[in-house]
C-alpha cells in the first residue's frame, strides 16, 4: 500500500469518527461505511480505526470475524450470496449453486482483482417461500434458476 492510499484512508476515517463519535458504538457503523468504500477492511485501517476510536486493534479485528458481512481480505466488485439452507436446497440450490460457480469461475478469468465477482453461501436470506434465493450486493432475487441466473450475471459485466 502506498503513502497515498495510506493517507486516503486515514482521512476518510477521520470523516467518519467526525460523523459517528468517537464511542466505542460507532465502531460498527464506520466499519461499515469504510467497507462500502474500500470493499473490504486491511490490516493497516484495522490499527487506524482502532486508533481514532481509542481501543484495542483486536476488538476491531474481532467484531470483523465476528460479523459475516464484514470482510478483512480482498473480495470482487460484486458479492453474490446464495442461500443453502434446506429448503433452498429442497428447491434447486445445489443446480444453481454449481452453475454459478462454473459461470462465476468463467467470468473471473480474465478480470482484474477489483472487477472479479464473490460467491459466498449464507445460512438464510429469509426468503424460504420464494426459494432459491440469492442476494447480489444489495439486491434480493427469489426463485433463481440457472436461466434467470445467467441473465443477472450479465447484468454485472
Amino acid at each position: 500500500m502506498t503513502d497515498k492510499d495510506k493517507k486516503i484512508k486515514t482521512e476518510f476515517i477521520a470523516s467518519l469518527v467526525r460523523l459517528y463519535g468517537k464511542d466505542r458504538s460507532s465502531l460498527l457503523p464506520v466499519l461499515q461505511e469504510f467497507q462500502k468504500k474500500f470493499r473490504y477492511i486491511d490490516e493497516y485501517s484495522q490499527q487506524e480505526i482502532a486508533d481514532a476510536l481509542s481501543i484495542h486493534p483486536v476488538e476491531v479485528n474481532s467484531i470483523i470475524s465476528f460479523y459475516a458481512f464484514l470482510y478483512d481480505k480482498p473480495r470482487g466488485k460484486h458479492t453474490i450470496r446464495i442461500c443453502k439452507n434446506i429448503v433452498c436446497k429442497f428447491h434447486g440450490n445445489k443446480e444453481l449453486s454449481k452453475f454459478m460457480e462454473k459461470k462465476v469461475s468463467e467470468f473471473n478469468k480474465d478480470k482484474s482483482e477489483e472487477s472479479k465477482i464473490t460467491i459466498e453461501y449464507v445460512n438464510c436470506i429469509g426468503l424460504c417461500d420464494r426459494s432459491p434465493s440469492m442476494l447480489v450486493d444489495e439486491k434480493v432475487y427469489e426463485k433463481i434458476n440457472p436461466h434467470n441466473a445467467e441473465a443477472i450475471l450479465e447484468e454485472l459485466s
